[in-house]
């Protein structure tokens, strides 16, 4: 088992400009009323200790979720949108939902508690010049149930009939150039807008503003891949959660070898994570690799399900979302033999090689390079060394499998045409994610898969992880 070390709240906030510093605090003072002490686990992993307690972990409840999420929404709405409605060219841009079917994008825009859009909710954002000649959003509510900050209420009524020619009436005086809606053939996040939704928009435009009407595929994109400060500052602290799990539930206190069960780990995993309020996005995977249990080169995947027993390798997949930010990550466990102290060194090895695949992905990450060079280079690095490996990593945030760049898939290796011809930006996050093998003496040679995935950003130079990575095994004795 190893401490995971995560920075600490000042060095994070250290690296945060003076505008994020204030919803920092608030997440710390929040948490602080919540009853919790923030720094209380990351001080332990600093000073090497592991988690013994079921109370350790900083997270705050519900309630207490509102404030921080509402303030990061505001503060993208108000700083980032203007910017990214710039570089789209788009002079207002619609997001329109009825209740249950809501665009993907809508709870990314919307401040919390929110459930559902209720009825027929239509947000307008108008891109202006404000006083100082730089570009600014008008964020507006078509709505029978206003918003709240930071939306302007442009209408609220009872009549659906009266809603549909409020918004036209907007978009008519706006008298917007090009008008973004949620529609693309490719990013499933973008096409958000229903077709029934779309049909009605016509009927109430006049024909003359029917081509204005283009795509914010590039707008919606960009919304939800690119990172503020704030959640970087943040994000250390979630994954910091997501690996403490991992390293609990990887450790004595959840597996007795020859009796827990690799769906015993990964219930455990998912039921911690729900007692904490925290969901997963998918359902914790827990595998195991031993001598004896073929690996081949050529194979996809290497590992089995079934009861946990001394000299096993141990794999799992976690993935949560918390503060509105998500994760997913990969570890690796042995289960240490009776009399052994240390993993066998064809394992070290082996792990020492993941990460050695790793540093040829994050080298690879240059601005403007598309997700498919990057794939590309890195194969190229791994062939130099002659390794067997597979790289298929994605960006994340509102959601695990988030839009940006596509680097690689487990199922090709090669180009992946659209998302993988999508540009690497700075402040995106990505789960850098694939695997390797190799040969494992102590095995009689046979092939073990190390299968790596750590939440890491791209700032413009270099990738930085959230919450550092694993390079030493977990240990179970």
């Amino acid at each position: 088992m190893i401490p995971v070390t995560p920075p600490s709240f000042k060095r994070i906030t250290a690296g945060a400009s003076r505008r994020w510093r204030p919803l920092l605090w608030l997440v710390v003072l929040s948490t602080l009323a919540a009853g919790f002490v923030p720094n209380r686990l990351w001080a332990d992993f600093e000073q090497g200790r592991v988690i013994d307690s079921a109370d350790d972990f900083a997270v705050l409840a519900p309630r207490d979720r509102v404030a921080p999420e509402n303030a990061m929404v505001n503060a993208r709405i108000k700083h980032l949108l203007p910017q990214l409605m710039a570089e789209a060219d788009l002079d207002v841009w619609l997001v329109i939902n009825r209740e249950y079917a809501e665009d993907p994008v809508y709870f990314t825009l919307v401040p919390q508690p929110s459930f559902a859009a209720r009825r027929t909710t239509m947000l307008a954002f108008e891109r202006f010049e404000d006083d100082a000649g730089q570009d600014a959003v008008r964020p507006l509510s078509v709505n029978r149930y206003p918003l709240g900050e930071p939306y302007q209420v442009a209408w609220s009524g009872e009549s659906l009939d009266e809603q549909w020619q409020a918004l036209a009436d907007l978009v008519v005086d706006l008298d917007p150039a090009r008008v973004g809606i949620n529609v693309s053939t490719h990013w499933p996040v973008a096409d958000g807008l229903t077709h029934g939704l779309y049909e009605r928009l016509l009927e109430v435009l006049p024909e003359s503003h029917h081509e204005r009407l283009v795509s914010a595929e590039s707008l919606v994109v960009r919304w939800l891949e690119t990172r503020t400060s704030q959640e970087l500052a943040l994000y250390p602290h979630i994954v910091g959660i997501a690996r403490g799990v991992i390293a609990e539930a990887f450790s004595n206190r959840v597996i007795t070898p020859g009796v827990t069960t690799t769906d015993d780990v990964a219930w455990y995993i998912r039921q911690r994570f729900e007692s904490m309020g925290l969901p997963i996005w998918f359902m914790p995977y827990v595998n195991i690799q031993r001598p004896g249990e073929a690996c081949a080169e050529d194979q996809a995947f290497c590992g089995v399900s079934g009861v946990i027993e001394r000299g096993d390798v141990i794999h799992t997949d976690v993935g949560i979302c918390y503060l509105k930010l998500c994760t997913d990550t990969q570890e690796m466990g042995y289960v240490l033999k009776t009399g052994e102290e240390a993993v066998p060194s064809g394992l070290s090895a082996a792990l020492a090689q993941g990460n050695r695949w790793q540093d040829h992905l994050t080298s690879s990450f240059q601005t403007g390079r598309t997700g498919n060079e990057v794939l590309a280079l890195t194969i190229d690095k791994a062939s130099t060394e002659n390794m067997v490996s597979s790289t298929y990593t994605h960006p994340l945030g509102f959601f695990g499998h988030a839009p940006g760049p596509t680097i690689g898939m487990w199922d090709n290796q090669g180009e992946t045409p659209v998302r993988g011809d999508w540009p690497v930006f700075p402040n995106t996050a990505y789960a850098i994610e694939g695997n390797i093998k190799a040969r494992v003496p102590e095995w009689e040679d046979q092939w073990v898969q190390i299968k790596l995935e750590q939440v890491a950003w791209f700032d413009g130079e270099s990738v930085i992880y959230a919450a550092g990575r694993q390079t030493n095994w977990h240990l179970i004795r």
